[in-house]
């Protein structure tokens, strides 16, 4: 496992076995929960309440893929799971339990545990769910991180990603782009330099290593949306995803952009791919049908969480962005691919 600098302020001492690793830094994590059976059986064990069913979600992140090798452990072991928690959120689904699959290049440093294991903590404590199980492995690739969320909701509510109808509204939750033009600023620190405060570049790398999971929305989208899913290989991809056969016309003017992004923005025109194809948003796409949009838009804002009504899905249309005086932006891709040449 490549070092980083905070390794590299703390004792070189290494975790003595895959035991030592589970038993002091992860069973910790598990103690409220008991089917987790303090992480020392080989399954755990969950009765779900009368009435609700059981939603499951993973997706893996890797070093080099989706986060760097150098990041602080706190920010991985926070991502892990903010990224799963977010496909919770995207169907409804109150966060419960999860599962943590770990593989390591070599055993880790205790220091390094142990930041890892304060960033599940936090994030945790944050989603209001619980480390229940999962496994330990040495691998000869990069360090590897499985999550696999559970959560629940009432039986018969789950919201799926393909449901939209015409006529439905598109809202998005938050604000677009921020994560792809802070990953570039993780990687390249003099990038913007004279455009953005320090302010403005610790908000823009914050929102790719922390993403925030928009759980706050859970009941709502249970209440109002016809179909929803979190942004996770960009605007544009996800909304196809969404829209399906429909199509929506965006103005891009029009969509929900950090100050700090605007900014930069100004100063280089190509950050309109990152707001239109940039992963990394975790913010949410739904579609709510006409007679619960300004419902679903007021409540949203009761609770305290930014929304925008993108526009209306329609048959016949593709999906296109208009840029300023009415004309047709054309984003260089739709969005992330993992085998994409």
């Amino acid at each position: 496992m490549p070092q980083t600098p905070y390794e590299q302020d703390k004792s070189s001492e290494r975790v003595e076995s895959e035991t030592d690793l589970i038993q002091t830094y992860l069973a910790p994590l598990a103690c409220k929960m008991p089917g987790a059976f303090g992480l020392r059986d080989d399954a755990a064990l969950l009765s779900p309440e009368p009435g609700t069913d059981i939603v499951l979600t993973t997706d893996p992140i890797i070093a080099g893929v989706h986060f760097l090798p150098s990041d602080h452990p706190g920010d991985i072991a926070w991502k892990a799971l903010a990224v799963n928690v977010s496909d919770l959120a995207a169907k409804g689904a109150e966060p419960l339990a999860y599962l943590l699959t770990l593989a390591l290049p070599q055993a880790p440093k205790r220091a390094w545990m142990a930041a890892f294991a304060q960033g599940l903590a936090a994030a945790q404590k944050e989603f209001g769910c619980h480390l229940i199980g999962g496994d330990t492995d040495r691998t000869p690739g990069p360090l590897s991180i499985g999550v696999t969320a559970i959560g629940t909701l009432p039986a018969g509510a789950f919201v799926p990603r393909q449901g939209a109808a015409a006529g439905d509204h598109v809202f998005v939750t938050g604000t677009l782009g921020d994560a792809a033009v802070g990953l570039a600023l993780h990687r390249d620190p003099e990038l913007f330099a004279n455009a953005l405060t320090e302010d403005d570049r610790k908000f823009l790398i914050d929102r790719y290593l922390r993403p925030k999971p928009r759980i706050a929305l859970c009941q709502m989208l249970r209440a109002y949306a016809s179909a929803a899913l979190d942004i996770s290989d960009g605007l544009l991809k996800d909304l196809v995803r969404l829209a399906g056969p429909l199509g929506i016309t965006l103005q891009f003017e029009a969509l929900p952009l950090s100050p700090p992004l605007r900014t930069a923005l100004a100063g280089d025109a190509r950050i309109a791919d990152a707001v239109l194809a940039g992963g990394d948003d975790y913010e949410l796409l739904i579609a709510v049908p006409p007679n619960g949009a300004e419902a679903f838009a007021q409540q949203a804002a009761h609770l305290g969480v930014f929304v925008s009504d993108l526009g209306v899905l329609q048959d016949g249309l593709p999906i296109t962005v208009l840029g300023h005086a009415g004309t047709p932006i054309e984003a260089h891709r739709l969005g992330y691919d993992h085998f994409a040449r």
